[in-house]
């Protein structure tokens, strides 16, 4: 019998863990992707968290609102471009018909489930080899008491659904990761979450393929497919062609853009984040943490720290706004003193593109209408996190098997 042939359009981490999966079932499987081998995309710089306690999409109660006086701040979490682009405008749209409390109960138990899978494959794999997976959660540090209230209605609401989450004051905190100091009300401690060096996970996953057969195809943009009966055919550009039986579309923010090649729309957005890595920390706190009222993220990486944060929606524009980055590095002393802006003052920025869904919710599955081909994008912060679960459901997906949970609602033809 034939080796059915795969081809998955995107390097990233959905894309090597969709392929990892593929190869695993038997598939021949080819990867194209826009970077160098091993090149520098949203998967690399981001802040590598494995986070069961996001099961609230973006698309929440209050984003609006929040979101409106977050644009007039230049060094606010928050941005959105005012541009003339109708697929803005649209995408613009559907995020506030889901921002809303009847969308986000229909959503947690899906974002719980996929990413309490995700992580239990995440143990899987470290058990196989280890890339340095760290089990040890995560703490929302608030600020302010008004923070902390609010994040204990959400701890509530993560115990009920299953999420583990305890509720600390500003001593338990600290005796909780005594190596940095810290100034808060308090903070919430979800024990399930993990974190990890995202390019040394790569590096990993990249290694795992590789001795599946698989075959890696960096610096290549995919310009046309060529489709029959319905189906596709073949994919091409840069002077390439890759035929397949079965065509997987990973190709984060560039998406939308593959998609419009084939006649489909799909609603996403990049959104922009920075992050910034201090290779020697004043302190150097043992569990990573969100500051919650900055929407800042800090992961420790090794004998590194990074800091990572900001939602700029404004299309596949990887230019760095210093004044956001300046928002990140001058919240990081208000939580952690002996931080101070000096220690910023060699750090060179990155930045990466989020795909991000109006609603908050992935898109997996196939595309209505041409049969063989995979939608997998739309991950927006939880692309690491969702990683592995998305690259076994692309496998359940390709083989016909029935997923471990339903996921109709994440169907990239919903909108």
């Amino acid at each position: 019998m034939r080796t059915r042939k795969v081809c998955i359009i995107g390097g990233g981490v959905t894309g090597l863990c969709a392929a990892y999966y593929a190869a695993r079932r038997g598939y021949a499987v080819t990867v194209v992707q826009r970077e160098p081998e091993g090149g520098d995309n949203c998967s690399m710089g981001n802040a590598g968290m494995i986070v069961p306690s996001h099961f609230v999409p973006l698309a929440a109660p209050g984003m609006i609102s929040q979101g409106l006086r977050w644009m007039f701040n230049p060094e606010s979490p928050f941005f959105v471009r005012p541009r003339l682009d109708p697929s803005l405008a649209r995408w613009g749209w559907l995020f506030y018909r889901h921002a809303n409390a009847r969308h986000v109960a229909a959503s947690r138990e899906l974002l719980r489930d996929l990413n309490l899978e995700s992580r239990r494959l995440f143990v899987e794999l470290e058990e196989e080899e280890s890339f340095g997976l760290q089990r040890r959660g995560l703490l929302m540090l608030c600020k302010t008491a008004a923070a902390l209230e609010e994040e204990a209605h959400l701890a509530k609401e993560a115990n009920e659904i299953g999420v583990a989450a305890e509720v600390l004051d500003s001593p338990a905190t600290a005796a909780l990761d005594t190596a940095v100091t810290m100034d808060v009300a308090g903070s919430v401690y979800f024990p399930k979450d993990c974190h990890l060096a995202p390019e040394a996970f790569m590096a990993s996953m990249r290694k795992r393929v590789l001795a599946l057969g698989v075959d890696i195809v960096p610096e290549v943009e995919i310009e046309s497919f060529e489709t029959r009966n319905g189906a596709i055919v073949s994919a091409s550009g840069g002077g390439w062609t890759f035929e397949a039986d079965e065509f997987v579309i990973a190709g984060g923010s560039w998406s939308s853009g593959l998609l419009a090649k084939l006649g489909r729309r799909l609603p996403l957005q990049a959104g922009k984040g920075y992050s910034l890595t201090l290779p020697e920390p004043p302190e150097l706190p043992a569990l990573c943490s969100i500051f919650t009222e900055a929407k800042v993220a800090i992961t420790p990486m090794g004998s590194s720290l990074r800091f990572g944060g900001t939602m700029e929606v404004g299309g596949l524009d990887l230019s760095i706004d210093r004044k956001r980055v300046m928002g990140i590095v001058k919240s990081v002393s208000g939580y952690f003193p002996k931080f101070g802006l000096e220690d910023f003052d060699k750090v060179e920025p990155w930045a990466g593109l989020r795909p991000v869904s109006p609603d908050g919710i992935p898109y997996l599955g196939r595309l209505r209408g041409i049969p063989n081909a995979i939608v997998a994008t739309g991950h927006a912060m939880m692309g690491l996190s969702l990683g592995p679960v998305t690259g076994r459901l692309v496998g359940d997906l390709l083989a016909g098997d029935m997923p471990f949970r339903p996921i109709d609602a994440m169907a990239p033809g919903r909108f």
